[in-house]
């Protein structure tokens, strides 16, 4: 039922109507900025890093940069940045993406889920449609919102490289196009964004996916630093590992060849607690 006015409340109402558009309009209501990628974290020219993928442990003496998985919480002091399993599932997490976000995982054609060769209990995620990238971000994203939230500075997303063993069935260019969602959620989240590995991209991460900084394995093994560093200059970070050295350790610190910021350990990343546990910078 439409209700009436009386005379006097009429011309309150007109009075009021009145004052409102004579009153000053107020400050306008703007969306903040997104953080600027110039802004956000740089890996330091020089120091020590500690890659405790295998179990956070207080940092050795001399350790300025530390990297953790993304339910870990950083270390206590020291700049620290999360590790995301981008572009594939992480051990045990595949039945939960298939149940909430099926349409992100990659299927064969018996229609089940490609699991990467080389690591059996991780399945390929599927960056090859717009909704299936959709659905990864939706997931990923409170990762990595919690990453900042936690105090990490940087993010490291793994498995860019799945795509050189999915038999082409995904392309480089799709491997990129999430990427460049990951990144940019990262910055949103004011974030620094790292590349894994995958240097056969060349220029493509940094420029169209817009990555940071480069964390990479092995790259004096497989004699990629001096390609690492022409692309990301000193924003590079290197784990080399025991069982697969150029030579000895002495040898590759001599080299030269490096990135400042390389560190030797041991295969499985294992803590000090272990007797495995293996530490050494040059």
């Amino acid at each position: 039922m439409m209700r009436r006015f009386g005379l006097g409340m009429l011309a309150a109402s007109t009075a009021l109507v009145v004052a409102a558009c004579s009153a000053s309009p107020g400050p306008a209501q703007l969306e903040p900025a997104p953080p600027d990628p110039a802004a956000l974290f740089t890996l330091p020219p020089e120091g020590r890093i500690d890659y405790q993928l295998g179990g956070a442990s207080d940092p050795a003496p001399g350790v300025t940069l530390v990297v953790r998985d993304a339910t870990e919480q950083p270390a206590a002091g020291i700049p620290s940045i999360c590790y995301i399993n981008g572009f594939q599932t992480q051990p045990g997490e595949l039945e939960s993406w298939l149940t909430e976000a099926p349409e992100a995982v990659l299927l064969d054609a018996a229609g089940g889920p490609v699991i990467d060769p080389n690591w059996p209990d991780e399945a390929f995620l599927d960056p090859r449609t717009a909704e299936a990238r959709e659905a990864i971000i939706e997931r990923l994203g409170p990762l990595i919102d919690g990453c900042a939230a936690a105090g990490f500075v940087g993010v490291e997303f793994d498995n860019l490289d799945s795509y050189s063993r999915s038999d082409d069935v995904i392309s480089i260019d799709d491997a990129l196009e999430l990427a460049t969602l990951l990144v940019d959620r990262a910055h949103e989240a004011g974030l620094a964004a790292g590349q894994k590995n995958a240097l056969e991209l060349g220029n493509r991460g940094r420029d169209e996916a817009g990555f940071d900084f480069a964390v990479l394995e092995e790259c004096d093994r497989w004699d990629e630093c001096a390609l690492a560093i022409e692309v990301y200059g000193d924003q590079v970070m290197n784990i080399e590992y025991t069982d697969d050295l150029r030579g000895t350790w002495a040898e590759v610190c001599a080299r030269g060849e490096i990135p400042a910021l390389t560190v030797l350990r041991d295969r499985m990343l294992a803590p000090p607690s272990s007797p495995d546990h293996v530490l050494n910078h040059c």
